[in-house]
């Protein structure tokens, strides 16, 4: 394996000029910059970033904390975060935690350890307090955390009350909010406030209900829609918190001899691709991911500059109508 020293006697400079041009430091001719270049692909040299990271404090890296890899949302939210990283010189660590608290403290732990520039976290209650010490940026998408660096939402209050207002609209008189899981308080939670808020005002009959840890991680709504269904036999709109839940939904509402939309109307969120490939299509809130994932990986990049940044952006919405209503 080429070394510093063999990239330098290739082009015949010193490993002090080869390192300046690696860490872009200093004024480095046009000339000298490509016989460094035409060297190290000549002996395929591969630059050791953990070494490198020694000086700089950091690696350009950044880890990624997620509580599921497989449900649609944090899908299309991966990609788009490796994008908007890569875009900027980043690569990513991802973490899945499963929900699990400590599984998301010895992912910090680790994270830390191998000097990120950052952690961008989507879930779970673990305590940050012990990490501030480490001065790595923490950015949360999507959950309160009063001890993080900075935190990107999209405006859950104006979904809940678009995906209300849209199923009045439509006609709906006893409406069902399901929501997520109700164990901590999360930005979500702000959709179910919304929703009834509106409901009161145009007095429309409501009802929530909260889906449980267990149904949330095993990403299977079915029993749960069942039991629910057969509850709220006389329910005419839904109000799913994820597109998940309403794709599925639709599937139970079939089986049940249920006709959507003309029984039963349907708004979703997130605006994840299965919104649009199910039968019929999901009508529900867009949730701005590729900026939010933008905005996340700017801030915290930022954050590990030393630049100032806002504690708390959040990101519009909208309603996307298709054929569930």
């Amino acid at each position: 394996m080429a070394t510093l020293k063999d990239v330098a006697a290739e082009c015949g400079l010193t490993v002090t000029t080869v390192s300046r041009v690696l860490n872009n430091r200093g004024y480095i001719s046009k000339n000298t910059r490509e016989k460094v270049e035409a060297a190290m692909k000549k002996l395929n040299y591969r630059p050791n970033e953990v070494a490198r990271s020694l000086s700089k404090k950091s690696t350009k890296t950044i880890g990624v904390i997620v509580p599921h890899i497989r449900h649609p949302y944090f899908a299309e939210m991966i990609s788009n975060l490796e994008n908007a990283a890569s875009k900027q010189g980043y690569k990513i660590i991802l973490c899945n935690s499963r929900g699990k608290s400590e599984m998301e403290k010895k992912y910090l732990e680790m994270c830390s350890s191998n000097r990120v520039a950052g952690v961008i976290i989507f879930s779970g209650g673990v305590a940050l307090e012990d990490f501030i010490g480490s001065n790595i940026p923490i950015v949360t998408v999507e959950r309160f955390i009063e001890s993080g660096t900075a935190g990107v939402e999209c405006d859950n209050s104006e979904g809940g009350c678009l995906a209300a207002k849209h199923l009045i609209e439509k006609g709906c008189k006893n409406i069902l909010h399901i929501s997520g899981v109700n164990e901590n308080a999360m930005p979500a939670d702000e959709r179910a406030s919304s929703f009834m808020q509106v409901c009161d005002e145009a007095g429309v009959v409501h009802r929530e209900v909260a889906t449980d840890i267990q149904v949330y991680e095993n990403q299977d709504y079915t029993d749960f829609l069942y039991e629910t269904l057969k509850k709220n036999s006389d329910i005419d709109g839904v109000f799913a918190s994820s597109d998940l839940i309403a794709a599925q939904l639709i599937q139970v509402l079939t089986k049940l001899g249920r006709r959507v939309p003309e029984d039963v109307k349907i708004v979703g969120f997130d605006d994840v691709f299965i919104a649009s490939i199910t039968t019929p299509s999901i009508t529900t809130i867009h949730q701005p991911i590729k900026e939010m994932a933008e905005t996340a990986v700017r801030i915290l990049i930022d954050a590990s500059e030393g630049k100032t940044v806002a504690k708390k952006t959040v990101l519009p919405v909208k309603i996307v109508e298709r054929e569930t209503t």
